[in-house]
């Protein structure tokens, strides 16, 4: 498929905003499988099977996140675009919602949040950055992921001067050179680093685990996978896997994922199918061809999530606190969990209403090109992202 729009704006990709709605349904899945949040289920049997089969639903979802911000953010970058205006919009993407997430954190739920050193690193986010279980997950605990895109964020204009320049029959085995990286890094991870004492949730040390998920430089492989994939579509290279093909290998990356050993279903098994969904279904875009995720509905869902996966967890918390260890049926029990839901997509559109959209229409300003002269700045090619959200 060659590049339709070699120069101008790239071309929308509305069913990867569709999307998001699912990777950030899964991470709320995923939460409420865990017996230390909601835990509603009489049935022990039935909540050990919901466990199991969302285990590795938080973490598959973040992945998606992080190969998704690469991809759109590669997919979107423009030729003589500015650093100023590029910073500020995704700075301003970001921390609105997170100020707001981290006041409601403090002011409801201030018992569990820690001392100075625990909440004001998280308001800047820099503490995914201190090798400490009570700061590195913290206050508003989904934040850890944002000190990753914060990260993201401030090095793509560099990685995208490299990515940019690699040759485009080359672009696959740089694919596997990434991949490569981030196994290897794992393994590392799982055989160097002392694995005592262990913790109490997962089978691995409190290092193991900041460094193997929280640590933002180790999670940029999944974000360079997302920019290799967009020069790989937009150049021609895409090998046209389709949207229900790259469902069934993201589904059996999913079942690997459960048994594999522990560390290596976090991103390894889900990785790459990640990376290749999200792909198929910009291809999709690009030829016109239906998706069932390009829809108003799905779309305003898509554009919520982000605001969604910030409050959800806060819900859960309340949730927590009002069924005070009270079990129910199983038809009662997936309906708290179902009401859950829908109260934490409401707050989310409610948060992205009064916050995000507003900020981002007055604020964020739209992409414009800097001079064409040496002395104007950044080198020429530095990006930035049409409306079209990380």
């Amino acid at each position: 498929m060659p590049d339709r729009q070699a120069s101008g704006t790239r071309q929308k990709l509305p069913s990867l905003t569709g999307l998001r709605f699912y990777a950030a349904a899964l991470v709320f899945c995923f939460h409420t499988s865990l017996t230390k949040m909601v835990d509603p289920f009489a049935d022990r049997g039935f909540a050990d099977g919901y466990g199991l089969l969302f285990s590795k639903a938080g973490w598959a979802g973040v992945s998606f996140f992080f190969i998704l911000s690469g991809f759109v953010l590669a997919w979107s970058a423009r030729p003589g675009e500015r650093l100023g205006p590029f910073y500020r919009r995704r700075l301003l993407k970001i921390f609105p919602n997170h100020v707001v997430t981290w006041a409601v954190t403090l002011l409801l739920f201030s018992s569990t949040v820690g001392g100075v050193a625990v909440w004001l690193p998280n308001l800047f986010l820099v503490h995914s950055w201190i090798p400490r279980l009570d700061t590195f997950v913290s206050v508003n605990q989904p934040s850890w992921s944002l000190c990753s895109e914060l990260l993201f964020y401030l090095l793509f204009p560099l990685l995208w001067r490299w990515v940019k320049d690699f040759r485009s029959s080359r672009l696959w085995a740089w694919f596997a050179v990434t991949f490569a990286g981030l196994l290897v890094t794992q393994i590392v991870i799982d055989t160097a680093v002392p694995a005592t004492p262990r913790l109490a949730e997962w089978p691995l040390s409190e290092t193991q685990w900041w460094l193997a998920y929280n640590i933002p430089p180790l999670r940029l492989f999944e974000f360079v996978l997302g920019m290799l994939m967009a020069r790989i579509l937009r150049e021609g290279r895409w090998t046209g896997l389709g949207i229900a093909p790259a469902l069934g290998l993201t589904g059996l990356g999913y079942a690997l994922a459960l048994v594999v050993p522990w560390q290596y279903g976090l991103n390894v098994t889900l990785a790459v199918p990640l990376a290749l969904l999200v792909t198929a279904v910009a291809a999709a875009d690009v030829a016109g061809r239906p998706t069932g995720l390009r829809g108003r509905v799905m779309t305003l869902l898509g554009e919520v999530s982000f605001a969604f996966y910030l409050v959800h967890y806060l819900v859960l918390l309340a949730v927590q606190d009002l069924l005070d260890g009270r079990r129910f049926a199983t038809p009662a029990a997936l309906a708290v969990v179902a009401v859950s839901f829908v109260v934490a997509q409401l707050l989310g559109w409610l948060l992205y209403a009064a916050v995000e959209r507003p900020v981002m229409r007055r604020w964020a300003g739209r992409p414009r090109k800097r001079e064409d002269t040496p002395a104007a700045g950044p080198a020429a090619g530095t990006p930035q992202p049409v409306t079209q959200q990380a």
